[in-house]
């Protein structure tokens, strides 16, 4: 076997090579579970603010009211907020369309949230719209 003895530097090369692809990886993780995470908070919004309006005894801007404290700040035991790291975190009123029943006395809520890459945007992913709608029958 031939031993070299210039091989000193080479564990911190191989580190410097790998580290970019490593902090991407990472950062690209983190960055689609908060898409994911966000998706499922307006998917939630949505169900909660159908479920409101079922009944009948409330208004639409009481629906939408209901959907956007359930995005934004709901300050209690259960903060269910959104969270966007290149942007605004908070729901807009135009993000929400309530329905009047229809036909078959079904209501609809529907909520879209523009979600903004950071750490994606590297790679080129532009800004991805979020959307969710539920539908339940009037009681």
């Amino acid at each position: 076997m031939i031993y070299l003895r210039n091989n000193k530097g080479v564990a911190a090369v191989e580190f410097a090579i790998c580290l970019p692809i490593l902090i991407l990886l990472l950062f690209g993780l983190i960055e689609f579970g908060l898409l994911f995470y966000n998706q499922q908070v307006i998917t939630n919004a949505s169900r909660e603010g159908v479920r409101a309006g079922i009944t009948g005894e409330m208004t639409d801007d009481e629906i939408k009211n209901i959907v956007l404290t359930y995005c934004n700040h709901n300050e209690g035991p259960e903060d269910n907020e959104l969270i966007n790291l290149n942007g605004s975190d908070e729901l807009q009123t135009g993000a929400v369309t309530v329905s009047a029943p229809d036909g078959n006395n079904d209501r609809t809520v529907s909520v879209t949230y523009d979600y903004n890459f950071l750490f994606a945007g590297i790679l080129g992913f532009t800004d991805k719209t979020l959307s969710a709608q539920t539908i339940m029958r009037m009681e």
